[in-house]
């Protein structure tokens, strides 16, 4: 495994300072955010697919460095009633451009319908009840995602582009059992970006969650979350406030180590039950950390990842018949 940085972790740094960052902390892969959710202050898609000359320098300067480019991603809600045709075409962008490039993986969410035809706000069903969220689901499964996904797979193969789908609040796609649902109705094209702090906030086990999506991992964000007992205890984790509010949270991203517990033993833990399901590759470090200075907690996770991380080949091997 090796280690890498989603680049907006350092966003209030230039293109070429950013970098220059991950030359210090010894940081060889970047995934670059392209637009949707992220203002993407590191990568302009629209001249770098244009413009020879602007895609030119921003390689020489990657290549100057010795660093090189993990995955893009593509993060926004491509099937929102009202503005889903503008993300779409972002997402199409970013294909285009990791087929230019030569990245194999775009990261992106699964987006999230509305609940009806005519509606013009996305719908989250968390519960079976009351009984009309059945008849949501199968409206935003059979009439609105799976449709579009079998047109974006398609998209994504004629390009060998690969989507590395991330399971999160608030979208469609936000468990291993709805990202399974997703993959086996489109194929293989879709796999799953593992972000291990949603699935942390939402109650589950990230280590039985990489072990449930054997064979399907096909990016990994590396990101903490601290639960907050005497919030959730009384309130839930359900927790509607911004995260500038990190005080009177339920939960709140932290720097690596901080948050869930076993610190450097649960990551270890996590890493091993990664690779065995098949993914042994670059592990980008998300900082969202409000609380602390994004370059002092993207060292202290760099410094925690190295002491678990593994790097050769398994001594096990399977006896031959």
């Amino acid at each position: 495994m090796k280690l890498g940085l989603v680049t907006d972790s350092l966003g209030h740094l230039s293109f070429e300072e950013m970098l220059d960052a991950c030359v210090a902390l010894d940081i060889p892969h970047v995934e670059f955010p392209t637009g949707g959710w992220s203002n993407a202050p590191h990568c302009s898609i629209r001249a770098l697919l244009d413009d020879s000359v602007e895609r030119a320098r921003f390689q020489a300067a990657l290549a100057d460095r010795g660093i090189t480019i993990s995955a893009l991603n593509a993060n926004g809600n491509q099937l929102h009633p009202v503005i889903g045709a503008d993300v779409d075409r972002l997402l199409r962008d970013t294909v285009d451009l990791a087929h230019m490039l030569e990245i194999p993986t775009v990261v992106c969410m699964s987006g999230l319908p509305g609940g009806a035809a005519g509606d013009s706000m996305p719908n989250w069903v968390t519960s079976s009840w009351p009984p009309e969220t059945q008849d949501i689901l199968d409206y935003q499964w059979n009439d609105v995602a799976l449709p579009y996904w079998e047109g974006m797979a398609e998209y994504g193969r004629e390009r060998g582009v690969r989507f590395a789908v991330e399971m999160h609040g608030n979208q469609l796609v936000y468990s291993a059992s709805t990202l399974l649902r997703l993959r086996a109705a489109v194929g293989p094209q879709v796999g799953a970006n593992l972000d291990p702090s949603h699935p942390m906030w939402m109650g589950a086990d990230p280590r039985a969650l990489a072990r449930e999506l054997d064979g399907a991992i096909y990016n990994v964000h590396v990101k903490d979350v601290r639960i907050q007992p005497h919030i959730s205890d009384a309130n839930g984790v359900l927790d509607t406030q911004p995260p500038s509010e990190y005080r009177t949270r339920a939960w709140n991203y932290v720097t690596l180590g901080l948050g869930y517990p076993g610190g450097a033993q649960f990551w270890g833990q996590l890493l091993a039950d990664i690779r065995a399901s098949g993914y042994d590759g670059v592990l980008s470090i998300e900082h969202e950390d409000v609380g602390r200075d994004a370059y002092d907690g993207l060292a202290h996770s760099v410094s925690l990842l190295t002491t678990v991380l593994p790097v050769g080949a398994p001594s096990w091997k399977p006896a031959e018949i």
